[in-house]
């Protein structure tokens, strides 16, 4: 009688044991980093082909805006800069025009210098040559001036053509992110506009298990420490992962309400954030525990 006594005496040591050691140390819940896309540019959606549950890479195409508007003032702007170009290459044909005209006065008036040292021709005569080669010079001068004001034109609709072109590229809407289409808001053949949320975005390939633990564990943890992370596995129990300690709060705060009871809900918690690896069997929202 004795014997069966100690055996299961024993056996309650042992239990209460196995179960002071299955305990965790924090409880809390999985998070993802979500992210919302939304268009930088207002009209027609033209393509939409992503569902829920698609998995895009950074920088793929989510949706395309009509570009037609853009594509027809950028058609103008073009227009406008041939137009000023034309305007351009008449100076420039002019220009040349008055060049030759000043060679053929400067070749007259090398004739004169050589006929005044003969006195075959009058002072006046070189002159007034002198004077036709100062007022082409000038008119040069004059149609360079417009020619610099043509190019500030020029640059002015190149700055536009350029900001036509990033609305252009701005209708295409990527993923900033490699992630999940876990939301989405809107459908092709609809109207948009500039800052509406298309489709709601989460990298679930790294998950965050916030917890929360009392002031005397905060000595047992420290940022990048390594820790297990366990979530329920049905009949088998648990499923363990690795997991790092990438946050801690600096500032205490009450230990929310989903968690614990109304007595414990008074206690003074420090939340904690462990990153965990996710090979697809953490969801958001997803309760978990963390053995430090």
């Amino acid at each position: 009688m004795k014997i069966r006594s100690l055996i299961i005496i024993a056996g309650l040591v042992l239990a209460g044991c196995s179960n002071k050691a299955d305990k965790a140390d924090a409880y809390g819940n999985f998070e993802a980093t979500e992210v919302i896309v939304s268009s930088e540019t207002s009209g027609k959606i033209l393509k939409f082909e992503v569902t829920e549950g698609t998995d895009i890479d950074k920088g793929s195409e989510i949706a395309l805006i009509d570009t037609t508007l853009f594509h027809l003032q950028k058609s103008e702007i073009d227009a406008g800069m041939m137009s000023i170009r034309t305007r351009i290459n008449t100076i420039n044909a002019q220009n040349d025009i008055l060049d030759q005209q000043i060679v053929n006065l400067n070749i007259n008036l090398a004739r004169i210098e050589n006929m005044l040292k003969d006195d075959a021709a009058t002072r006046k005569q070189y002159d007034d040559l002198k004077g036709q080669v100062a007022v082409l010079q000038k008119q040069i001068s004059a149609n360079n001036t417009q020619k610099t004001s043509i190019a500030a034109e020029l640059s002015v609709y190149g700055s536009k053509n350029a900001t036509l072109d990033e609305q252009v590229a701005r209708s295409s809407v990527k993923s900033p992110i490699k992630g999940t289409i876990i939301e989405k808001y809107s459908e092709a053949g609809e109207m948009t506009a500039a800052g509406k949320p298309l489709v709601k975005m989460a990298d679930l390939s790294l998950m965050k298990l916030k917890v929360y633990v009392s002031g005397a564990q905060l000595g047992d943890i420290k940022l990048g420490q390594e820790c297990t992370v366990r979530v329920d596995d049905g009949k088998k129990g648990y499923a363990t992962f690795p997991g790092i300690i990438s946050y801690i709060s600096g500032k205490a705060e009450f230990t929310p309400k989903i968690i614990q009871t109304k007595e414990e809900r008074v206690t003074l918690v420090y939340a904690v954030t462990i990153d965990v690896k996710n090979d697809g069997t953490m969801k958001s929202g997803m309760p978990g525990e963390a053995i430090f």
